[in-house]
């Protein structure tokens, strides 16, 4: 059972193909959207949320596109989440929930939330990226740093 939403398992999908393909050159929004088989403007807000989060780095001009803002072993997964689920929050406001999800469900649910939150902090995008990169799912690309100063 996957617990995260198709939206979240983008995020980490985008940041790790960013991540492998972003050198010598930022990557376009069209060309992941392509690599994720999803319509550009698909990925607009998402792709907007991790630069306001300092995951990415959106570069303007002709050859612009997205990279990585800081190195792939310092961003975690729970990083890329936490920027997402930032973002869903403030587009839906909040529910008020019932007597037995604020006192039941919910400590119980948050509880498991911080053990699993737990486990994704230990994950970075160079974990992903060397899987995919094992698999061979870097399209064949070579692989270069992993950051730019």
């Amino acid at each position: 059972m996957i617990l995260l939403s198709r939206r979240n398992l983008l995020a980490l999908a985008a940041v790790t193909d960013i991540a492998l393909h972003a050198r010598p050159l930022p990557v376009a929004a069209k060309a992941l959207a392509s690599r994720l088989q999803l319509p550009p403007r698909h990925l607009e807000t998402l792709l907007q949320a991790l630069v306001r989060a300092n995951i990415l780095k959106g570069v303007r001009g002709p050859r612009g596109g997205y990279e990585l803002a800081r190195e792939r072993r310092r961003i975690t997964a729970a990083d890329i989440l936490r920027a997402i689920l930032n973002e869903q929050d403030s587009e839906n406001g909040l529910i008020q929930p019932c007597g037995l999800v604020e006192h039941v469900v919910g400590p119980l649910v948050e509880e498991a939330g911080k053990a699993f939150v737990s486990e994704l902090e230990r994950l970075t995008i160079d974990d992903f990226c060397r899987l995919a990169e094992t698999k061979q799912l870097n399209l064949g690309l070579p692989v270069g740093p992993d950051f730019a100063i």
